[in-house]
């Protein structure tokens, strides 16, 4: 890795610290198209992977699921993630493609994992592979997973309409494996790492305003929700987090590094 690009990934580094605890999912898209613009990746994603079981018996998944999702970039002529979560919607159905099998080797530990090199050359004249990717202009996919624990794991993925290479690989690694605290972050916010249950995407748009200075009237003014609803919502996140106010919930922000 060049001093320029180890420099770049450092001042990427120095504005994640200085997000502030409600702005997780705008500091993901400026962390992914900073990644993406350095590897000339058209696309990225994040997704937040907890195990909801042990996968015994015949699950060739081992229990895994995509608990949340964020894309850098709509696909068309699918909405949000629409087009990465008809891809996940296969996964839970448990219709196995060969490409679903790569992130679960070596799972719980850091690793990266790619397209190109994971899979055989066939595979690529694969209807799989031509609906979800080739049809957008994907012609290779790199991804980084970081274990949080034994049951929750935080991947980021880059889409590219060529192959990416050795260094590439390398500088994303490098750039992701050294922001624990942030893989961390994500995973509380959207609820897979100490919450009781994945909250839901209003749930997870209160959150944020919860771990601002609004006030749950402005909060429902933002939301477009009667206060009383807004209400319900906090209450169900404040359960789902085991607290019992704002404060106690602002403090596992403040514990971010643990």
């Amino acid at each position: 890795m060049s001093p320029e690009s180890q420099e770049s990934i450092h001042r990427l580094w120095d504005d994640l610290s200085d997000v502030e605890a409600g702005q997780w999912m705008q500091a993901t898209s400026h962390l992914m198209a900073a990644l993406a613009g350095m590897t000339q990746a058209w696309n990225a994603t994040w997704a937040g992977a907890i195990r909801v079981d042990a996968g015994e018996g015949e699950d060739p998944l081992q229990g895994w699921r995509v608990g949340a999702m964020q894309a850098l970039r709509p696909v068309a002529p699918h909405p949000d993630e629409g087009h990465f979560k008809e891809i996940l919607k296969i996964w839970d159905r448990r219709e196995i493609d060969l490409s679903f099998l790569l992130p679960l080797k070596d799972v719980g530990s850091f690793r990266t994992y790619s397209l190109r090199q994971g899979l055989p050359p066939e595979w690529f004249d694969t209807p799989f592979f031509h609906r979800h990717y080739g049809s957008v202009g994907t012609q290779d996919a790199v991804f980084i997973a970081f274990p949080l624990n034994r049951d929750c794991e935080s991947h980021f993925g880059f889409y590219s309409a060529r192959r990416f290479s050795e260094a590439e690989i390398a500088l994303l690694a490098y750039a992701l494996r050294g922001i624990k605290w942030f893989h961390h972050h994500l995973m509380l916010g959207n609820g897979l790492l100490m919450a009781s249950a994945p909250l839901t995407p209003t749930e997870r748009r209160v959150l944020q305003l919860l771990l601002t200075k609004a006030s749950e009237k402005e909060i429902a003014r933002q939301i477009d929700a009667a206060p009383s609803t807004t209400h319900q919502h906090v209450t169900r996140i404040f359960r789902k987090f085991g607290v019992r106010s704002r404060a106690e919930l602002m403090s596992l922000w403040l514990k971010r590094g643990g």
